[in-house]
C-alpha cells in the first residue's frame, strides 16, 4: 500500500508543496518545534513506562528479627533514664 510513497520524486514534490505553502522562513521553525514535540512526547512516554514498572515492582519483604535480650536491657534503661530526668526537673 505505501511501497512508492516515500521515493524520491514523491519527497521532492511534498517538500515543494511545503515550501509553497509555508514558505522557506517558516520550515526551520516548523521542523524545530516537530523535532521538541517528538523529544517530549517520548520522554513522556520513558516516564509513563518507568512509572508502571515502579508501581509493579514487587519489595522482598524484611526478615522480622526479635530483639535480643540486650537490645531490651538498654531499651528499658534508655526508658528509666529518659523518666527519671523528667521527674527530676519537675
Amino acid at each position: 500500500m505505501f511501497e512508492g510513497l516515500f521515493q524520491p520524486l514523491h519527497l521532492i514534490i511534498i517538500l515543494a508543496i511545503a515550501m509553497i505553502i509555508f514558505g522557506p522562513g517558516k520550515l526551520p521553525e516548523l521542523g524545530k518545534g516537530l523535532g521538541k514535540g517528538i523529544k517530549e512526547f517520548k520522554k513522556a512516554m520513558s516516564d509513563a513506562t518507568n512509572d508502571i514498572n515502579a508501581a509493579h515492582e514487587i519489595k522482598e519483604p524484611k526478615e522480622i528479627t526479635s530483639p535480643t535480650p540486650m537490645e531490651m536491657k538498654q531499651e528499658t534503661s534508655s526508658k528509666e533514664t529518659v523518666e527519671a530526668k523528667k521527674e527530676t526537673t519537675v
